[in-house]
């Protein structure tokens, strides 16, 4: 059997397999039913390591054993075979969200944020300034400060930027909101939009010839981007601030514009 290595290369990564094993598959696949000593030949994987391949790539749904004498082996369909990894991975995926979601119920998150309280501590204020790359990073990081807010929380952003990540803001106002903070909004775009969105995320958003994304927490901790919202995500960069004296100041230049 001669099969391109660039072939068994991608197979491997997209299956998540070795390269004995890929090569045991495409072997089986191409004749459909074999004895492990035919797959050996025919792969060129050696036939003492051909049964535990069989094995493996059986427990994972690869291939079927044929019942009887000589014990033959069944290659699995494709097609069969990517979709119980996809129900595999959903499941996985599924299990591991829950096991993070439990997280905040045990001792050993109790013991990171301790460690983590005594690593931040005696750092001060402009210690904690640094650059943050990639949109979703920004993402995780607004939320982060948004929800940690006491007092308040500004925001100025873009209809689309707003209308991309409707949930994640909804999600985070609503929060904010049950524990009374005061959220205001602007944006650059016009005034039905505003209205629009304020709607949908239900809080005063306000149309403001602002065009920046920045979000101001309690007016001591800050983070603002420094390229336009139609760069590639992964070319997003995002400032992150944590010094009061220059935060309330941009927080009293924030009051005028929403005043105005």
């Amino acid at each position: 059997m001669i099969v391109k290595p660039e072939l068994i290369k991608k197979l491997k990564g997209h299956f998540d397999l070795n390269i004995y094993e890929t090569k045991v598959w495409l072997a089986l696949l191409s004749k459909g039913i074999s004895s492990a000593g035919e797959i050996a030949e025919i792969s060129g994987v050696p036939r003492s390591r051909t049964y535990d391949v069989l094995e493996s790539l059986e427990k994972r749904g690869f291939v079927i054993q044929k019942l009887g004498k000589p014990v033959k082996y069944i290659a699995v369909r494709p097609e069969v075979v990517i979709e119980k990894l996809k129900n595999n991975t959903n499941q996985e995926a599924e299990d591991r969200i829950k096991t993070l979601s439990n997280l905040k119920d045990t001792t050993e998150y109790k013991e990171l944020n301790e460690l983590h309280k005594t690593g931040v501590d005696p750092i001060k204020n402009h210690e904690l300034s640094t650059s943050i790359k990639g949109r979703s990073n920004l993402y995780v990081q607004m939320r982060a400060v948004m929800e940690s807010s006491e007092r308040s929380v500004y925001l100025t952003s873009s209809a689309y930027e707003l209308s991309s990540k409707l949930k994640m803001f909804k999600d985070t106002f609503a929060k904010l909101a049950k524990r009374n903070v005061n959220i205001k909004v602007m944006i650059g775009d016009d005034e039905d939009e505003a209205k629009k969105l304020s709607k949908k995320l239900g809080v005063e958003i306000r149309s403001r010839p602002i065009h920046a994304r920045f979000v101001i927490s309690d007016k001591t901790e800050l983070i603002f981007t420094i390229k336009p919202n139609n760069v590639h995500e992964d070319f997003d960069y995002g400032v992150w601030i944590n010094s009061p004296f220059f935060t309330n100041s941009l927080a009293y230049m924030f009051d005028l514009a929403w005043k105005n």
